[in-house]
């Protein structure tokens, strides 16, 4: 599909708006305006990301209360995509990751918050995997 502009309305059979095209260069020129307004809650800038309802807080919790791994709690998280790195999440001012998943499992999941990939930490009884995969993928 070629575009010609760098913003272009996008249309069905029937003529009705189904989404906008923005080329790669604007995007760059004007991803932290267009987060800010597409993702209001979940940009870097914003100073009001902290733990809301959204953020599965309790499961953390929960999942820290049955730690009976071969190594010290840890609540690092690195981002092999952008190398976004935080030695305590929790704590980062402003927000460098977002919880959005943890389970008893061992699978505890972020948004990072740099470059919108999801960061995976997979707790095994002695090692910790860190995966990363685009926001929202769905991997086979």
């Amino acid at each position: 599909m070629i575009f010609e502009k760098e913003v272009q309305p996008l249309y069905n059979e029937r003529g009705n708006l189904q989404g906008v095209y923005i080329s790669a260069n604007k995007w760059h020129k004007s991803k932290d305006e267009l987060e800010a307004v597409l993702f209001p809650d979940e940009t870097k800038n914003s100073t009001a990301i902290s733990r809301t309802k959204s953020e599965p807080t309790k499961d953390w919790e929960l999942f820290l209360s049955y730690w009976d791994f071969n190594y010290p709690e840890e609540k690092k998280v690195e981002c092999k995509n952008c190398g976004s790195h935080s030695e305590d999440w929790t704590l980062d001012s402003p927000r460098k990751f977002r919880l959005k998943s943890a389970n008893l499992g061992g699978m505890v999941s972020f948004l990072c918050l740099d470059c919108r990939q999801r960061v995976t930490k997979k707790h095994f009884k002695d090692h910790i995997c860190y995966e990363c995969t685009p926001f929202g993928c769905n991997v086979k």
